[in-house]
């Protein structure tokens, strides 16, 4: 399997090439030659498959021949070795929660696969792989504990300070060793911002090997395709579901579309929106017009240029009426936000937090026009990263698991900068 840029202008690479270097030169992403189609076979056993023999099938012919397969299928079992239970909420949606993992979010299995994806290609490698992401909550922690110790790669992660939670803040900044916090003083576009300019500093790259965790780099995308399977696994309705996603870079729904095109059988995607609208003003308008973010209750999807956006419209061959057809958006408001997790807790007494009450106000919304269909809804974090919006909607406080028991009483360690990459820049200059 090859790779090419989605700005056409640099030569197409294999899977190992393309995730350690995150962005291909020409500053687009990369996207697969072709989409694999899975056998009928595969889907003939599906149901009694383990989850690392569905990952290892999904994921071997993104690979290539980059990892051996012995080695491949252990990096799987290690990425997919918690749950991803199928909830019933009621009669017409579901829950699919993705917050089983050692950081409470859906990005566990992005970072657990890339991390043990480069800690292979690495090594040997006499220069350390320096990974620079930004992050507005979940990708940091995710990222810090999937790369925590993984010899021969520092992480680097920028995060707009005072618009995370308190529970992510500290699984970003406590952890040490190789994993460094920079605290900017602004929003996620700009610690976005900040780090693509970093990937096109000729001064910088040739000193540092630096990639990116976000889901921009293949090794953290591709991989998100497995909580669609893992849903259609668990699935027992005869209708194929609509899967409705809580949608900030794109990145999940895009890989969702990408299982889709490779056989999986979901009926339509929603892309549940914030008041970062941008998409859904797209395919209303078919003007794509970034603006800036604006912060929200649901602040992994605060995000006014969704970087995956382009990989979207790649699927479907920049053709806007294929990709309504197969492609929903509705944007959540604020107040909607929080009614709904009020109103979900108090009659089907099942906790959302504000990504989740998002996709459920949309998976609704898109149910009353479209009657009689059942839905999944993801749930990318588990409430109690949001306790704070959470327990003002449900007049207590949310339980800590016991993954998360051990962040109490920690201090967070970070570094503070403005959002100018001069400051990134020199700090980068001296790892």
């Amino acid at each position: 399997m090859l790779y090419y840029s989605t700005n056409k202008q640099s030569s197409p690479v294999n899977f190992r090439e393309a995730a350690i270097s995150g962005q291909a030169p020409d500053k687009g992403l990369y996207f697969p030659e072709h989409i694999p189609k899975l056998s009928a076979d595969f889907f003939k056993n599906f149901r009694g498959k383990s989850k690392a023999e569905i990952a290892f099938e999904v994921i071997r012919t993104y690979a290539g021949d980059t990892i051996p397969d012995a080695e491949l299928y252990r990096i799987c079992e290690e990425t997919v070795n918690f749950d991803f239970p199928l909830v019933k909420i009621n009669d017409s949606i579901y829950s699919l929660e993705l917050y089983h993992g050692p950081t409470l979010a859906f990005k566990d299995v992005g970072a657990r696969f890339m991390s043990r994806c480069l800690g292979y290609f690495s090594k040997g490698n006499k220069q350390k792989v320096t990974i620079l992401v930004a992050t507005s909550g979940d990708t940091g922690s995710a990222v810090a504990n999937g790369f925590l110790g993984v010899e021969g790669v520092d992480v680097v992660i920028l995060y707009p300070s005072g618009k995370v939670s308190n529970i992510q803040e500290l699984q970003l900044t406590t952890l040490g060793q190789n994993i460094t916090a920079l605290e900017v003083n602004g929003t996620f576009d700009d610690c976005q911002h900040m780090v693509k300019q970093a990937f096109a500093d000729e001064q910088l790259n040739h000193r540092l090997v630096l990639t990116s965790a976000n889901s921009i780099n293949v090794a953290r995308w591709l991989p998100q395709q497995f909580y669609y399977f893992y849903a259609l696994q668990q699935w027992q309705h005869e209708q194929a579901p609509v899967v409705c996603v809580p949608s900030g870079n794109f990145g999940n729904i895009c890989a969702g579309l990408l299982a889709h095109s490779s056989g999986l059988p979901i009926k339509h995607f929603i892309a549940a929106c914030n008041s970062n609208d941008v998409f859904p003003i797209y395919l209303k308008s078919g003007i794509y017009k970034p603006k800036p973010a604006v912060a929200t209750y649901s602040n992994a999807m605060d995000v006014g240029n969704p970087s995956n956006f382009v990989r979207v419209r790649e699927l479907f061959h920049d053709n806007l009426s294929h990709m309504k057809e197969m492609v929903s958006s509705f944007r959540v408001s604020e107040r909607s936000t929080l009614e709904t997790i009020k109103e979900v807790y108090n009659n089907e007494h099942y906790l959302l937090e504000p990504h989740g009450a998002v996709a459920y106000q949309a998976l609704r919304r898109y149910l009353k026009l479209h009657p009689g269909q059942p839905g999944i809804i993801l749930e990318t974090a588990h409430p109690v990263k949001f306790d704070t919006v959470v327990e003002k909607c449900i007049g207590h406080p949310v339980e800590i698991p016991a993954s998360a028991s051990h962040l109490a009483g920690l201090k967070k360690v970070s570094i503070e900068i403005k959002p100018w990459f001069a400051e990134l820049k020199d700090f980068l200059m001296d790892l």
